[in-house]
């Protein structure tokens, strides 16, 4: 197989950016990805020797350090707090990445009002106010992009999350939603649909041979899915090459869906 050759983005270097979920799985992925393009990144993660060991590695890989905090997004005052804290250090953020998630199996029968009320917390409600944090940004600037996370999970009926499909189902509706609003101020918002991808959470919990099967089965393409897979295509939405995309979603899952 060849080596793969990855884009470089000139209009990324220098352009902030803020993550929530950054410290781990596809949120690390999307944090050093930006990081390599020579982006100021900021992130939360509710990870704190993850978020951590991830700053430390990028760093020692010769980038910028990003700026980070340990946050549990589901206290909306904490998350809009980060978010304003990083943007008096690194300036306006002309990017957002809605990335957090949480993808904790449940039964229909199980769940209880809180128990929904806190996966809404985690899976859902951050992303509305993530947004509503760096838009007055975002119209200072003059432009801006929004990068929110969906899933290909509900899309192919996945089972065993009813909640986590609910959630993920309606980030379609908060891209398409906001895109006119935001676009008058050439803010453009779209989501990116990851398929299966290998996370270390992933493969530990749910990768075993039924597993392996499934995915012969389902993807198109042989490979696995990785994190920086998704971050490619983040990276091209949050570019000045993605200039004229809004209200979209990006699939990215090998052909399953």
């Amino acid at each position: 197989m060849n080596s793969p050759q990855f884009s470089i983005h000139p209009s990324l270097k220098g352009r902030t950016v803020f993550v929530t979920g950054g410290g781990s799985g596809i949120g690390a992925g999307i944090v050093s990805a930006f990081a390599e393009q020579g982006a100021r990144v900021a992130f939360v993660d509710i990870a704190e020797s993850a978020s951590a060991a991830l700053a430390k590695q990028i760093e020692d890989a010769g980038h910028a350090a990003p700026w980070w905090r340990t946050c549990d997004v589901r206290d909306i005052a904490a998350l809009q707090k980060a978010i304003a804290d990083a943007a008096a250090e690194l300036g306006d953020f002309a990017v957002l990445v809605n990335n957090v998630a949480s993808d904790d199996r449940h039964t229909l029968e199980s769940v209880t009002p809180d128990y929904y009320d806190n996966r809404m917390a985690i899976n859902e409600r951050p992303a509305l106010f993530a947004i509503q944090s760096v838009v007055p940004g975002m119209k200072r600037l003059g432009f801006g992009s929004v990068v929110n996370l969906g899933s290909t999970g509900w899309q192919t009926k996945g089972s065993g999350y009813p909640c986590y499909a609910i959630a993920k189902s309606s980030v379609n509706g908060l891209t398409r939603g906001l895109a006119v609003d935001l676009g008058r101020d050439r803010i453009r918002i779209n989501t990116v649909s990851p398929g299966w991808v290998m996370t270390e959470r992933q493969v530990k919990l749910w990768l075993d041979e039924e597993g392996e099967q499934s995915l012969k089965r389902n993807q198109c393409l042989p490979d696995k899915l990785m994190p920086e897979d998704i971050a490619r295509m983040v990276l091209f939405l949050a570019s000045d090459d993605a200039k004229m995309c809004t209200a979209q979603e990006f699939t990215v899952d090998a052909g399953w869906t």
